[in-house]
């Protein structure tokens, strides 16, 4: 099961550097999370000097990662985890050499140190058929020695976002230095706000301050956007089929064309850019590109395209209106990550795009002055009209409906922006109820539509 939702013990564990991370595609969750669990399990064994009889390691793979790790690249993501790789720091162009080399001779270097024999006919298990209690994300790496005695075993589960847990630990229990602000529920926060008049952005800083200086936190920022930028900019250029099978052809460079040459007297332009700006980036996502994780792979267009949208179109628009946005997101995605899920394999695409729609419409709000029960109105509608999206990717990619998907969520997030902003913030159902819906629509949600491509469209739909 996930995170039991909690309301009466204020914390905050998650900070802005985990919402937004640097990585690679086509997810964060069946990608970024076996990567980062290989790796660490491959440097653990070099860390407790276990790595010199270290002869062999199997990887299994349980639930969702099994029946559609395939179209997401786990297997890929294990090997170059267990060969000391990790999502923020490998350089995309590097991937494909690197497989082929450990392929052709079935063999890495584990962590980096020593080599070992590894066939993924006998080495990487799909147990497509058994899922783990504590999550649908379950891997298991178990380390041999010569004469096949064990040395090591560890479970991991990949939360969503790019999180992993080993088996026991619970993100509940993680200890940080404590923030001058705690709150763990929207409600908590605005009436932080209001007693301290603090924007909700501000909140935000002075918690992150905590944990790292502001210039560090305004470089992470900067970070983020440059990388936004270089993977529209990547994905409005590439063209070609994307990889998979499926045959999806990338649209954004063809629809940027048109924009371009098209009159400049229509209304709805900006509209079709935010459209573009969305595709461009989940495109380089399905393409194994290089993205930002916000908070999800599979949601990863949605924040930017928005934040394109505030710096191409609105006229107000300045950095510093930018920086309020992605920490105002930020907050309302430790709402949804300490509360609720953010893994499509849990509670469908509603905890990805449903999400990543409402940091980026409350966002917004605090980029053009908006007030914090605005942010808030704003983050509930995203969600609200998002509630029981299903997780039901054909062929296990993140294509179809992906890439669409998140062209729409980026919509919804504008307009729910413009209406809380013309309403004043006053509204019958609040941010927290609409998390807590999410939450339990999600637990209710039958497995075939939580990422297993066994439901829905996945079903549906002829893959070819």
């Amino acid at each position: 099961m996930g995170v039991a939702l909690n309301w009466d013990k204020p914390s905050v564990k998650t900070s802005i550097f985990e919402i937004f991370k640097v990585g690679i595609g086509p997810s964060s969750s069946h990608t970024m999370g076996p990567m980062r669990a290989a790796a660490d399990f491959a440097r653990g064994l070099e860390t407790r000097g276990e790595m010199r009889g270290v002869t062999r390691v199997l990887a299994e793979l349980y639930g969702s990662l099994a029946l559609t790790g395939h179209g997401h690249g786990t297997d890929r993501a294990i090997l170059l985890g267990l060969s000391g790789e990790l999502p923020d720091q490998i350089e995309p162009e590097t991937i494909e050499p690197k497989l082929a080399a450990i392929r052709a001779a079935k063999k890495l270097n584990l962590s980096g140190v020593k080599e070992i024999t590894f066939d993924e006919a006998s080495d990487l298990l799909w147990h497509k058929d058994k899922t783990l209690a504590a999550h649908s994300n379950g891997m298991r790496y178990t380390a041999l020695d010569a004469s096949g005695a064990l040395i090591a075993s560890q479970v991991y589960f990949s939360v969503g976002g790019g999180f992993i847990l080993r088996e026991g630990e619970s993100a509940a229990a993680k200890v940080v230095k404590p923030v001058p602000f705690l709150f763990s529920s929207a409600d908590e926060l605005l009436k932080i706000g209001d007693e301290r008049g603090l924007a909700i952005w501000e909140i935000a800083l002075e918690n992150e301050k905590a944990w790292r200086t502001e210039a560090e936190i305004r470089g992470h920022v900067a970070r983020i956007w440059s990388v936004m930028q270089e993977c529209v900019k990547s994905g409005l250029t590439t063209e070609g089929i994307l990889p998979g099978g499926l045959n999806v052809k990338r649209r954004a460079p063809r629809s940027a064309k048109k924009l371009a040459a098209s009159s400049k007297n229509d209304s709805l332009a900006p509209m079709d850019w935010v459209n573009t700006f969305a595709m461009a980036v989940n495109e380089e996502n399905a393409a194994g590109g290089r993205v930002v994780t916000a908070p999800t792979n599979g949601a990863a267009g949605i924040i930017p395209a928005v934040a394109h949208y505030y710096m191409r179109f609105v006229p107000e628009a300045t950095d510093e209106g930018l920086f309020r946005y992605f920490l105002t997101a930020s907050v309302i995605g430790v709402l949804y990550k300490e509360n609720a899920s953010i893994s499509g394999a849990e509670v469908g695409c509603q905890g990805e795009v449903g999400v990543a729609c409402s940091m980026a419409a409350g966002g917004l709000v605090a980029a053009m002055g908006g007030g914090n029960h605005q942010v808030e109105y704003a983050a509930e509608i995203g969600m609200e009209h998002n509630l029981g999206m299903t997780c039901d990717p054909i062929g296990g990619l993140v294509q179809i409906p992906c890439i669409e998907r998140n062209a729409i969520g980026a919509v919804k997030a504008i307009n729910a922006c413009r209406i809380a902003m013309r309403e004043g913030g006053e509204h019958k159902v609040s941010l927290d109820q609409v998390i807590k819906t999410m939450y339990e629509t999600g637990m209710d949600m039958q497995s075939r539509y939580k990422e297993t491509s066994l439901g829905g469209l996945a079903l549906n739909v002829i893959e070819c």
